[in-house]
Parts: C-alpha cells; sequence; structure tokens
C-alpha cells in the first residue's frame, strides 16, 4: 500500500470515527446539546482537528443524514429479491422497510426523525436529491398499483404515501421511545396499523384532495434557528 492510500485509508477512519461519536452523542444527548468541542473529546481529538474533516457541526449531521437515508432506500433491498406480485403486498412491503429500518438503525432514525432541533436538509438540498428521487418512485410505484385497481380510481398517490408512512412511524417512535406497555407487542402494532391503514385506502379513504401535496427541494425555510445557534457555536469554538 502506497503512502497516498494509506493516507486516505487513515483520513476515512478518523472520519467515521468523528461520524460514529457525533451519533451517539446527538442521539444520547440531543443535537443542540453537543458541540465540536465534545466530539473532539469522545475521539480525544481537537476541536481544529475536527473542522480539518468537517467544516461545520450542521456537516456532520448532513455527512450523518445522506448515511441514514441511503441505508433506509436500500434496506431490505437485494438484486435477488423478487417483489410481491400482488400490487398491495408490493406497497405493504415497500413501506415495512421504514420500519425494520426503525429498528435495525435506530440512531439514524432517532436523528434523521425525531430530533426536531436538527438543521432541515433543504439546507443541503444537492446532497439529497436523490431522497426526492427515490420518493419519486415509491409515488410512481402507488400510482401503478392504483392504475391496476389495488386502489380505488381517483386515490391520492401522495395521499396514500403519507398515510402509510405515518401508520409505522407511530409504532416505529412508541417502541423507541419505549412507551409501549409492558408485554405489548410492537411488530404487530405496525404489522396491524399498517394493514388498517391498507384496508382504508382500499375503502376509498385516499380519495381526498387534503393530503395532495409534492415535496419540492425548494422549501423556502431553507434555514432555521437551530442552524443559526449551530453557526455562533462553530464561530465561537474556532476563535477559542
Amino acid at each position: 500500500m502506497g503512502l497516498k492510500e494509506r493516507q486516505e485509508r487513515d483520513r476515512e477512519a478518523v472520519s467515521r470515527s468523528i461520524l460514529d461519536a457525533a451519533r451517539e452523542l446527538f442521539v444520547t444527548h440531543g443535537y443542540q446539546e453537543v458541540s465540536i468541542r465534545k466530539i473532539a473529546e469522545r475521539i480525544e481529538y481537537s476541536p481544529a482537528a475536527i473542522y480539518s474533516y468537517f467544516p461545520s457541526k450542521d456537516d456532520i449531521f448532513f455527512a450523518l443524514a445522506e448515511e441514514g437515508f441511503r441505508l433506509l432506500f436500500s434496506y431490505g433491498a437485494s438484486p435477488e429479491a423478487t417483489p410481491p406480485s400482488d400490487p398491495v403486498d408490493a406497497i405493504r412491503a415497500m413501506f415495512w422497510r421504514y420500519y425494520e429500518f426503525s429498528k435495525e438503525h435506530s440512531e439514524y432514525f432517532a436523528l434523521m426523525f425525531l430530533d426536531r432541533s436538527v438543521p432541515r436538509i433543504s439546507k443541503n438540498w444537492h446532497r439529497f436529491g436523490f431522497v426526492t428521487e427515490m420518493r419519486g418512485a415509491m409515488v410512481l410505484r402507488i400510482q401503478q398499483a392504483i392504475d391496476s385497481g389495488a386502489f380505488p380510481a381517483g386515490t391520492e398517490p401522495h395521499a396514500v404515501f403519507r398515510i402509510l408512512l405515518t401508520s409505522l412511524h407511530g409504532a416505529a417512535t412508541l417502541k423507541l421511545c419505549d412507551r409501549l406497555a409492558e408485554g405489548e407487542n410492537a411488530d404487530a402494532l405496525a404489522r396491524i396499523t399498517l394493514d388498517t391503514a391498507l384496508l382504508g385506502l382500499r375503502a376509498g379513504a385516499g380519495i381526498t384532495k387534503e393530503l395532495s401535496f409534492v415535496c419540492s427541494p425548494t422549501d423556502p425555510s431553507t434555514s432555521s434557528a437551530s442552524s443559526r445557534a449551530t453557526s455562533r457555536d462553530d464561530s465561537e469554538e474556532r476563535q477559542s
């Protein structure tokens, strides 16, 4: 192995250590409560060293969010996998991946979907264009299921997307936040909730314009209070 390859490998290893430490700290303490200095202390590096890898705390989050979304969209998929022939079963399997992801990658799930203080990905949308593309592909598959007669004519595909996602998000959050009763089966709750939502959609619940929307990458809310606070924290740490 040459010097350049060794340096690249070492840099990737340090970057991985930073991301792993940050993910754990963000989930344990909340994004707003974690500084670059705390991340540096966790891996026994100086804050200046962290900045040589990531310009800001927001950039660390964006790197983690990108990893998380790529894991989510690839989860449960394999080149050998054959999708169910029944359109409704195919839609069920597509959304069940979201719940499985919440169990297998709980730290990513919590950071991406539960922590309200993290910066909006619309701040860095060029990095997350694949999220819009994958969501569009899911909505297209829903529309194909509608066209096949699996759901009533006039069903709004974006409504189907939101309803099914919400049905599983609730069960995933209850499990992750330890809000289930003793002995309650989270998997059964998620499965029954998803099946109930599908039954409602097949009965016409998705024929609505109230949930007709398109997630746009040109979201005008391209900044947030948390991001501004992060910028101030980064500036202060650089000066200290």
